[in-house]
């Protein structure tokens, strides 16, 4: 193995040593050996180092932060102390299928240097008992940064692989985000790099249920927070596009009607229709959110054919 591994492995870990063991022997099972695997634990109360010590692999990297300070600061660690000429991401609860790695470094290896990113499909699994729910399929490639605008998620942060001058010339994951870090550090690059992915599914994530820490995807107060940060961070770029501007509100209107709150809710549909009148999805949302937040969940649910809400598209 070379001084400089191909690969850094960053796995940011809060109290969950259970899963920690299978998402770590998953990294540390891959195809591609030449990797370091830095885990960051974000003050767990209980001993993560033990898990990681029990492996026994020179590869393997324990740093602690003595305060909680979140997932972006946990992760922003992992990138300042990486050594690899790519960084990948794994979460304490996910898992990689064995050749993930080493088919994303051919691929990177293979392309022009301004292709920063490849991500691919993941399968969504239940926690409690490994049942697979439903696959992710990437569908954006190349110059991406305007359709990211437009939306509120990309793919899950354990498929994603990132040649690491993409954080010299972004910066890193903005701590301020309580949630969606991750797409808001997918955005700043997409605005410098292309993005590149492969189809099939080589992660395994664990689909978010009220016992994943805090910031579950149904936990629509965070997610609001987000998206009125998105808003304002990229306010200038978002305003020149009316109808992306629109569509911005228009999910936010959806998630404060989710959230039980329709009065804010046709408050951010009647921004977005003033903003881009010809947008119709607005005055269908604005129309729903009269029949009050329990009917608006329920027909918007099945109008998109789920059964929980915030596993569709917001709009």
């Amino acid at each position: 193995m070379s001084n400089s591994p191909k690969v850094s492995v960053v796995i940011p870990t809060y109290n969950r040593g259970n899963f920690l063991r299978a998402a770590v022997a998953s990294a540390l099972a891959q195809t591609l050996r030449d990797l370091e695997i830095i885990v960051v634990d974000d003050a767990s109360a209980e001993d993560s180092e033990k898990v990681v010590r029990q492996f026994g692999d020179s590869r393997l990297k324990f740093i602690r932060h003595e305060t909680n300070r979140g997932v972006a600061a946990a992760r922003n660690t992992g990138v300042l102390k990486s050594q690899g000429k790519y960084i990948a991401f794994l979460d304490d609860d996910d898992e990689w299928l064995p050749e993930k790695l080493e088919r994303q470094f051919e691929l990177l290896e293979q392309s022009p240097r301004n292709v920063g990113v490849v991500y691919t499909g993941s399968l969504a699994m239940e926690s409690m008992n490994g049942k697979a729910l439903f696959q992710l399929m990437p569908t954006l490639k190349g110059v991406i940064f305007q359709e990211m605008l437009l939306r509120d998620s990309l793919a899950p942060t354990s498929t994603f692989v990132v040649r690491k001058e993409c954080f010299e010339k972004a910066g890193l994951f903005d701590v301020d985000f309580e949630f969606g870090e991750d797409f808001d550090m997918w955005l700043r690059i997409a605005a410098a790099f292309q993005f590149d992915y492969i189809e099939e599914p080589l992660v395994r994530f664990s689909a978010p249920d009220d016992n994943k820490r805090s910031l579950s995807s149904n936990n629509f107060e965070a997610r609001i927070k987000a998206s009125e940060a998105r808003l304002k961070k990229y306010a200038e770029i978002i305003a020149l596009d009316r109808r992306c501007h629109s569509r911005r509100y228009l999910s936010l209107g959806v998630l404060h009607c989710y959230n039980g709150n329709v009065r804010k809710g046709r408050e951010s549909f009647i921004r977005g229709i003033k903003i881009h009148p010809l947008e119709p999805r607005n005055y269908f949302n604005l129309c729903l959110s009269l029949c009050g937040a329990k009917n608006y969940k329920k027909w918007k649910m099945l109008k998109e054919g789920v059964t929980s809400p915030g596993t569709e598209f917001v709009e």
